[in-house]
């Protein structure tokens, strides 16, 4: 006789009982002042995945020359984009904590944290271990990966939860600067700017890192030659930061219509003599002019919320030299912030992880 086989369909169910949203941006200074700018300048200057130097070396250019010298100055900076709410990038991101808390409704705990300073992610790690959380998603805030930004998110997590007793499941979203969602937020930016006037020229300036770094990344030795490697994404440059800049800027100028010839993708804040990523955006600036660009749309797609690398360097300082070299329209394209779009993206990517 026949034993008939019972088939079971298995069904995916977000488990029982509450889960950990922790989202991470890099950081700011408590306040503008000089001691509260050396204090964060050296925490995040003495992580050895941004300066990837032997410690002694790093700690005698950090403590001895950066952050004496340079605090000061950036104290400067800082006085001129803080606002009557504080540092932007912590007041939205204390905005999106709220909205993504409510969109995501009682069954998840959603927490803030920078990488550096306050609010830290050891508190908010903490909290979540007193609540007994059934998981912990961990977002950090970069839309593409790079050891100095993720990875360093990464390390400093499981630093702290290495110490736990029990340590509860816990899911980190890697990159999402092809998610549909963030690619779709700064194209509506775009858009307003561009139904508003013509421009010659579109550049996407990201955040820049040492060489070094990138070839670090390439563990074969084979695939970066910082030429045409960064062209097309595939399975050996996926986690290349250079790489996946470009890819987003292909996508942008995709969905934007922008055709060839009319944009072009650079690196900005380089530190040091040691070679940095190209091209540099100080130097493409006084190029794009000398071609004839006079009204040029500025994007900074490394950044999800406006800080001194957006608002100060791309919004003033190169406004200032595209005009010095005969320039006459430079506009920066704010981040997403606490847009609506912003929320979705993250609500997506949590239920993603969560199940």
């Amino acid at each position: 006789m026949e034993i008939p086989v019972l088939q079971q369909t298995v069904t995916a169910q977000k488990q029982p009982g509450k889960t950990g949203v922790l989202i991470v941006n890099l950081g700011t200074p408590d306040s503008p002042s000089v001691p509260d700018v050396r204090n964060y300048l050296r925490e995040f200057l003495m992580d050895g995945r941004v300066i990837d130097i032997p410690v002694v070396s790093r700690t005698f250019l950090v403590n001895g020359i950066i952050a004496p010298f340079r605090a000061p100055k950036s104290a400067k900076v800082y006085k001129d984009v803080w606002t009557v709410n504080g540092s932007p990038l912590k007041y939205y991101g204390e905005v999106v904590e709220r909205e993504l808390q409510t969109a995501l409704g009682e069954d998840y705990v959603v927490r803030l944290a920078m990488r550096y300073q306050n609010p830290s992610i050891e508190a908010g790690l903490t909290a979540f271990q007193q609540l007994g959380l059934t998981e912990i998603i961990v977002i950090p805030f970069f839309p593409q990966y790079a050891s100095a930004s993720t990875g360093s998110v990464y390390e400093k997590v499981m630093e702290i939860v290495g110490k736990w007793q029990v340590i509860p499941k816990i899911s980190f979203t890697n990159r999402f600067s092809d998610h549909p969602k963030f690619i779709e937020g700064f194209v509506r930016l775009g858009r307003k700017y561009m139904a508003q006037q013509e421009y010659d020229h579109f550049l996407f300036s990201y955040h820049g890192l040492p060489e070094r770094q990138i070839l670090k990344g390439d563990v074969t030795g084979q695939v970066c030659k910082f030429g045409d490697c960064c062209q097309s994404m595939h399975a050996m440059n996926q986690y290349c930061y250079r790489a996946q800049c470009f890819d987003t800027t292909r996508r942008l100028v995709s969905e934007l219509g922008i055709p060839e010839g009319k944009y072009t993708t650079s690196f900005q804040s380089r530190l040091g003599k040691n070679p940095w990523i190209k091209p540099y955006t100080d130097e493409v600036i006084p190029q794009l002019v000398q071609k004839g660009a006079k009204r040029v749309l500025a994007f900074s797609p490394a950044f999800v919320a406006d800080c001194l690398e957006t608002i100060i360097e791309v919004g003033v300082e190169y406004k200032e030299l595209f005009e010095k070299n005969g320039g006459e329209h430079w506009q920066l394209v704010e981040s997403l912030n606490d847009s609506p779009i912003w929320i979705e993206t993250l609500v997506d990517l949590v239920k993603r992880a969560a199940y």
